[in-house]
């Protein structure tokens, strides 16, 4: 059990997490429903607010690790921060099972952090896959990869090819059977020793292309030991995958979307 006095008013599960460090805000909404909280000795199964002076007690297990956190949420969406080392699909069962009807739209890569988004309802469903499929969002990441990046700036193009029995990508200069042509745009952030930080934008959206195309060009991201270079990794001390999917911008012209127009979700990590 952990207990705290609320020093100002505000939502209950707000106050929580800035008091209680090791639990999640699964772990919040799940004590909430089985009435694990009271506010001043009452047990409360509601997000209630509460005020300055109220005591709060919990009763909970502390969460290993958070799988993310929740950056927004509205009645069409809901905007995660994922953290590295756990699955899209634990974090969609996560989120269904605190919030019901939610709708998985986009997958990040297990070790790869960073901003996913899920629809509440068949019109926001619809207007996300859209989007995404039409390439109307721009999508920002943060990499650290290995080595200087030969140009400040570039649009990389090439060839992927799916190795689905491996669970891996190949990429070609040229095309080959099979593959597809895909686009992969850097800037050099800024440089050390041995890495560069880049913010990598994707023009085409395919499994592991930021990885294996930077990979390719011999840049692979620090940490990622299926692209990269584990002797490297282990020298340099990186163990965690230095790949963050960091902005998301929506754009919609129309739609049940519409007031969500230029709006720029950003990682806190």
């Amino acid at each position: 059990m952990k207990s705290f006095i609320c020093v100002s008013d505000k939502k209950l599960s707000k106050a929580i997490s800035e008091n209680v460090e090791d639990i999640s805000y699964s772990g919040i909404r799940k004590a909430l429903r089985k009435k694990d909280i009271k506010v001043n000795g009452t047990r409360v199964s509601d997000d209630v607010f509460i005020k300055a002076g109220d005591r709060v007690d919990i009763y909970y297990i502390p969460a290993q690790k958070n799988m993310f956190d929740l950056l927004y949420k509205d009645d069409n969406i809901i905007v995660a921060d994922k953290n590295a080392g756990f699955t899209s699909e634990e974090v969609f069962l996560d989120l269904k099972e605190n919030f019901g009807d939610v709708r998985f739209i986009h997958r990040l890569d297990r070790n790869t952090a960073g901003i996913m988004i899920f629809a509440l309802n068949d019109k926001a469903e619809n207007a996300l896959l859209n989007g995404f499929r039409d390439r109307y969002f721009d999508k920002i990441y943060r990499a650290e990869v290995y080595g200087k990046m030969p140009e400040k700036e570039a649009v990389l193009k090439a060839y992927l090819v799916k190795d689905s029995v491996n669970s891996l990508v190949r990429i070609s200069d040229y095309p080959v059977k099979g593959s597809v042509e895909i686009k992969t745009g850097y800037r050099v952030k800024e440089e050390k020793q041995n890495s560069s930080i880049l913010e990598v934008t994707l023009f085409t959206g395919k499994t592991h292309q930021i990885r294996a195309h930077l990979a390719h060009i011999g840049h692979f991201i620090l940490g990622d030991g299926k692209y990269g270079d584990n002797s490297v990794n282990k020298r340099l001390k990186i163990k965690n995958q230095q790949l963050i999917a960091e902005k998301l911008t929506l754009h919609f012209k129309d739609g049940i979307l519409k007031y969500l127009n230029g709006k720029t979700f950003r990682s806190k990590k």
